[in-house]
């Protein structure tokens, strides 16, 4: 296994200059009267916000915040693996990894890195700090492809080389929403250096179903919701080569693909900048066109169709190391009862929040933080 280098965002002028000037340039196109965001990313809103790209909106400040953390990268698997490392406040940090998953990046984290590493700096308790390691996915953002899709439990195996072969840590906590979420399930159930895992999303299913009245009642109404969000997940998970022609050369198409789920999938009360500035969506965004990812990330989706999709296990059995389960109310992907998920998971902790959605971490930092202690507090 090769030493972790020191690593720094640094995009070139002219990149940014490009980018830029495509956004100007953008031939805006036509929408229904009775639009809204009901057949996509509304038209006006994009209008506003790429006004805001192209004439205010500052990549190199958001590109200083990334660098105030200590970033690295390491081959693990022929792969060049970007992190995050931050190292916790105190005598004794617990190690935990955060995984994010798609359309996220580590930018999801950098209102979130410091308040675990550091919570005496904000109003906290020291004994909660963490050695937090952020990692970009395979394939997204700042870390290097892998040579074909890979799926969550693929890597599992590359972030737990990256916990236990390149860092050392003999034992580690993880947590992750979205793909972070199936993640940390492979990992709490294949790689017995995961000791406890904490998740804000439920992507997996049990071999034998739903069983009994509220469990079949949940699977049906799950169906109908994902009706809608069936597009863009099947397109991802046959054809991701085919999308990517449109998008690459597409600052806009990239935006506008990723606007639709922050819009769709967060607790947002009516207005998306409720929840999130133009400023935090669109650094999101540029990571995946500085960086050229916009493919090679949806590849995940692929990835996990040849897996096997969903099921954890065929044999039926659970993720045994301790589980804790936060429930955001607008999580894209509806929570089952506590009995479907505890067939799955040796669940010890489970939290129904009062807001926030599926992307908790920007969303409800706070809320999100507060659960983590609490359950690695429960763990001893």
């Amino acid at each position: 296994m090769s030493a972790y280098q020191p690593f720094s965002v640094s995009i070139p002028d002219d990149t940014i200059r490009s980018i830029q000037a495509r956004v100007r340039d953008y031939p805006w196109h036509e929408m229904p009267d009775d639009g809204g965001w009901d057949y996509g990313t509304n038209l006006d809103y994009m209008q506003e916000l790429c006004e805001y790209w192209a004439t205010e909106y500052d990549w190199r400040k958001h590109e200083a915040q990334i660098n105030r953390f200590s970033q690295f990268k390491v081959e693990i698997d022929g792969i060049d693996m970007h992190f995050i490392y931050e190292k916790g406040s105190g005598p004794n940090p617990k190690p935990l990894m955060i995984s994010h998953g798609w359309p996220g990046t580590v930018a999801e984290f950098l209102d979130f890195i410091d308040l675990l590493a550091h919570p005496e700096k904000h109003g906290g308790n020291i004994d909660d700090a963490f050695d937090v390691v952020a990692p970009s996915l395979p394939g997204f953002g700042f870390s290097g492809r892998p040579p074909r899709p890979y799926g969550p439990r693929k890597m599992a195996t590359v972030l737990n080389s990256l916990m236990t072969d390149v860092l050392g840590y003999e034992t580690y906590i993880a947590q992750g929403g979205d793909w972070g979420g199936a993640i940390c399930s492979w990992l709490g159930y294949e790689h017995p250096a995961c000791v406890a895992i904490h998740i804000n999303i439920l992507t997996m299913r049990h071999k034998d179903g739903p069983q009994g009245a509220e469990e079949i009642a949940w699977a049906e109404q799950f169906d109908i919701d994902q009706v809608i969000q069936d597009g863009y997940r099947t397109q991802q998970a046959t054809k991701p080569q085919t999308l990517s022609y449109a998008m690459m050369d597409s600052p806009v198409g990239i935006a506008a693909w990723i606007v639709e789920k922050m819009h769709g999938w967060s607790d947002i009360q009516g207005d998306i900048e409720n929840v999130y500035s133009k400023d935090q969506l669109l650094t999101n965004i540029m990571i995946y066109i500085v960086t050229r990812t916009f493919n090679t990330a949806s590849w995940i989706y692929y990835g996990r169709r040849e897996e096997g999709g969903r099921i954890l296990s065929p044999e039926g059995k659970r993720v045994e190391v301790p589980t804790g389960c936060a429930l955001f109310p607008k999580e894209l992907l509806a929570w089952p009862p506590r009995s479907y998920a505890e067939r799955i998971y040796n669940i010890t902790q489970w939290t129904e929040m009062p807001r926030g959605g599926h992307f908790a971490a920007m969303e409800q930092p706070d809320l999100l933080i507060q659960d983590i202690r609490t359950f690695v507090r429960r763990l001893g």
